[in-house]
């Protein structure tokens, strides 16, 4: 039985996606302060693992930080959670103007993109790997 990689893949991140957020959900609860006191939250995710790095994470933060998010937490090397008052959404029209999107939830490609590229490689070394055959082996 043959398998098409790329709906594996698509699969597998799938499921991945529904995992994490049912992690997310239930990670860290918010205390009666967040709720009671109008916080908004939102979580900044990144392929490739991006917020390993020191330089990228704070680089996240700091371009956040424009719009009045401030880091809650880092979930993983891949997932920052911020909240912000929602009284920061007053400049939230300068900011847009200003080529800043306040509600961005994506860090550099997305994943899908990233599953999708990684698939396509995978099948084109395979053809690869399948044409070299081809020509090495000798007619009988």
């Amino acid at each position: 039985m043959a398998y098409n990689s790329g709906a594996v893949a698509a699969a597998a991140a799938a499921r991945q996606r529904m995992l994490e957020h049912e992690e997310e959900e239930q990670m860290t609860p918010y205390s009666n302060d967040e709720l009671q006191n109008d916080w908004e939250f939102k979580i900044v995710r990144a392929g490739y693992r991006a917020f390993g790095s020191p330089d990228k994470l704070n680089k996240l933060v700091e371009q956040e930080k424009q719009a009045g998010w401030v880091l809650l937490e880092k979930l993983d090397d891949s997932r920052v959670r911020f909240k912000r008052p929602r009284s920061a959404g007053a400049n939230d029209a300068q900011l847009v103007a200003n080529g800043i999107d306040p509600y961005r939830t994506q860090y550099g490609a997305q994943r899908t993109i990233a599953v999708i590229a990684i698939a396509l490689g995978i099948m084109f070394l395979l053809l690869m790997l399948g044409i070299i055959t081809m020509l090495t082996v000798s007619p009988r």
